[in-house]
């Protein structure tokens, strides 16, 4: 084992299927409330809605870093995702494995890259992304769609 590993820790209180979390060390809050599909009352967005969050964050953060080492300039982002999941398992206790069964992930990105550079950089972000690998390695079918799009001219006044 490394030693260079970052530590998370966070606690959850709440009651129902509200929750508040902290992480230590850090003034972030964060507030959940269960889909109203299992019972919540859309006060916070659902972990669920979270965890797909955490994706679409993951994978821009990433970009920024495999853009660095790879020496290519990124611009504005738009990452959407769509995920689809049979809730019978977690609803009503169905055997099954209570877990995504398929996501597409959409990443646009504004960027002079060439293409060969380009997919290059989308292949090791989603190699490099903790999050992608955490879909992926739990069985989720993932789907991916990068484009690259020219920045936008600055306007000259």
């Amino acid at each position: 084992m490394t030693s260079h590993l970052v530590t998370f820790r966070l606690t959850g209180e709440g009651s129902g299927v509200a929750q508040t979390i902290r992480e230590e060390g850090s003034p972030h809050v964060i507030h959940t409330d269960a889909h109203p599909a299992f019972g919540g009352h859309e006060t916070a967005p659902s972990p669920l809605a979270y965890a797909l969050a955490a994706l679409t964050s993951c994978t821009q953060v990433t970009s920024q870093m495999v853009a660095r080492d790879l020496g290519l300039t990124l611009g504005k982002f738009r990452v959407a995702v769509d995920a689809k999941l049979d809730p019978t398992v977690l609803a009503t206790g169905a055997e099954g494995v209570s877990n995504f069964t398929r996501l597409t992930l959409d990443v646009n990105i504004e960027t002079d890259a060439p293409e060969d550079r380009f997919a290059q950089f989308s292949r090791e972000v989603e190699r490099r992304c903790p999050v992608t690998q955490l879909y992926r390695r739990s069985g989720v079918h993932v789907t991916t769609s990068w484009t690259a799009k020219a920045p936008a001219l600055q306007e000259i006044i």
